[in-house]
């Protein structure tokens, strides 16, 4: 069995896509109508386990505009993001509260047109300095990727979506972990080692 080539494609991609990026207003996405927001909510918890899904924070979009807003404030450790509507697949994703300054900050910089690896640039810099924190502990991130029509809405369920775990340990390598730095199947993997963003990549189903 071979993994997914979406999948390699979305452990290359970094943060799991959505966690971070700024959506950027533009005629088309403005024109894209979002589901509702009570779908948007439901399709943005499902990456999670069951016991979060009720408490998680949820961003996602209103009509006429291509920004996150806050569709549902949070009471447990996860803010979960909405499938955009302009894009051509569905993603949704749920991280830690703890990666809150890190994945807000990257939103920031790309609103303010901050591209390409300068937008770590710029981060690693400030994680160095102090001024914007990193979790001192694991956190996760939950993701499902999969087709636009993936979300049933009226079976709650993201059918033919793909689900990625990731598991943030900033600075570890691989000498830390004992994890190969390549991906591969059926296994965990960690990536940017010895990095405020190293992460462990693992999908749970291929």
């Amino acid at each position: 069995m071979r993994i997914a080539p979406c999948l390699i494609g979305l452990a290359l991609t970094p943060l799991a896509l959505l966690a971070q990026k700024a959506p950027q207003a533009s005629p088309v996405a403005s024109s894209l109508a979002p589901l509702p927001e009570a779908q948007q909510i439901a399709a943005a918890v499902l990456p999670l386990p069951a016991e979060y899904r009720d408490g998680a924070r949820v961003l996602g979009y209103r009509s006429g505009s291509a920004r996150l807003v806050t569709l549902r404030e949070g009471t447990g450790p996860f803010t979960c993001l909405a499938s955009d509507p302009a894009a051509p697949r569905f993603h949704v994703a749920c991280y830690h509260q703890s990666l809150e300054p890190f994945m807000a900050r990257g939103r920031s910089l790309r609103a303010e047109g901050v591209k390409g690896e300068r937008v770590d640039t710029v981060r690693f810099a400030e994680v160095k300095s102090g001024k914007l924190a990193m979790p001192t502990h694991p956190a996760l991130l939950y993701s499902l990727t999969g087709p636009k029509d993936s979300f049933d809405p009226a079976a709650g369920t993201a059918k033919g979506a793909r689900q990625l775990v990731v598991i943030y340990i900033p600075g570890a390598t691989a000498a830390s972990t004992g994890l190969s730095a390549k991906p591969a199947e059926g296994t965990p993997w960690i990536m940017f080692p010895g990095t405020p963003k190293a992460h462990v990549m693992f999908v749970p189903r291929m």
